[in-house]
């Protein structure tokens, strides 16, 4: 029996070599904003306006308005062509609108309430509603945010009360401004409002909305 052969020694070979890959950092991206926005533009970001409104109701009631009296005029025709005779109400309606001088109370009044229909649905048209709804300032042209009144009255709500003094506080919010109402258990109050104002103000900011209400401040002493 002839003896195995030795293994090969381990450090006979040099071991292989990896690749080597320089630890460098990553460039960052970019992110400075486009040269043609000024500094107070890049602090406000990008001004949304309120979403549009669907128009829901007034759509339904013109097209259902729309729609009855179209079919009951259509069934009318058809009966007369058939050979029966006209429906009471048409025949009425054409000889009041054959016969009434154009200065007539119900002729005037008729005009005005079509007058009136007509404008609401122009300025529904024209107007986007949704007025509960107060747009945010955007980070990106194609983003859009709102925060509605009710939530924007509770953050401001929430942040008067942090305020030492404040027992109670009440905040109603609008399009362009906000009342603030507060009660006063301790403290000076003009040094309460200062406060509070300062404090309302600065929350107000920090919704980053894109029209920030103007906020008036009002305190009451209670002693009770």
């Amino acid at each position: 029996m002839t003896p195995d052969p030795d293994p090969p020694a381990r450090d006979s070979a040099p071991p292989p070599r990896r690749a080597a890959v320089p630890l460098t950092k990553e460039p960052e991206e970019d992110r400075t904003p486009p040269p043609n926005l000024t500094a107070d533009e890049r602090d406000r970001g990008h001004r949304t306006h309120r979403p549009w409104s669907a128009r829901r109701i007034p759509a339904a009631l013109v097209a259902s308005v729309i729609l009855v009296a179209a079919v009951a005029a259509l069934v009318d025709v058809v009966a007369v062509r058939a050979g029966r005779p006209a429906a009471a109400w048409r025949q009425h309606l054409t000889d009041a609108l054959a016969t009434r001088p154009a200065d007539d109370v119900w002729m005037l009044t008729g005009a005005a309430v079509a007058a009136a229909v007509g404008v609401w649905l122009i300025v529904l048209a024209l107007t986007p509603g949704l007025r509960h709804w107060l747009p945010l300032r955007s980070p990106a042209p194609g983003l859009r945010a709102s925060l509605d009144r009710d939530g924007t009255a509770a953050l401001l709500r929430d942040a008067a009360m942090r305020v030492p003094g404040v027992s109670k506080a009440r905040i109603r919010v609008r399009r362009h401004r906000a009342k603030a109402r507060a009660d006063v258990r301790f403290r000076d109050p003009q040094q309460v409002k200062d406060d509070l104002t300062a404090v309302l103000d600065e929350e107000r900011d920090r919704l980053a909305l894109a029209r920030p209400p103007r906020i008036a401040v009002r305190v009451r002493q209670r002693t009770n």
